[in-house]
């Protein structure tokens, strides 16, 4: 993020024991230490909290996709069940004019030819 290195570190560190003077530097050394250690335990909870609710944000999306695939297969399962229930009818009624011809005259048997049924 910052390019500092060791160079501009130790410069830092000649100009503050200049100003700050060496009875007072090792306070100051911690003081600053806590704040860095706050501010980078602070910079990685955000970053983890962000993760967080990218992930999150990335299960809603694959949860409303799944809810629509859920949706979209009944929708289709729906249509399926009422093609079958209609060609089942559509056989029951070519089973009843067949077995009705078959009652009206059981000498003909081989004559009777059932309807057509579409597919």
């Amino acid at each position: 993020m910052f390019g500092i290195g060791f160079i501009e570190l130790l410069l830092i560190g000649v100009v503050a024991l200049i100003v700050i003077g060496p009875e007072r530097l090792p306070k100051v050394a911690r003081t600053v230490g806590a704040w860095v250690g706050r501010l980078n335990r602070y910079t990685t909870q955000v970053k983890a909290d962000i993760d967080r609710e990218l992930r999150l944000d990335e299960l809603r999306n694959v949860q409303k996709t799944m809810k629509d695939s859920v949706q979209e297969y009944e929708i289709m399962a729906e249509e399926t069940a009422q093609q079958v229930k209609q060609e089942a009818g559509e056989l029951e009624h070519a089973v009843n004019v067949v077995a009705d011809q078959v009652a009206s005259d059981p000498n003909s048997q081989a004559a009777v030819t059932p309807p057509a049924v579409e597919n």
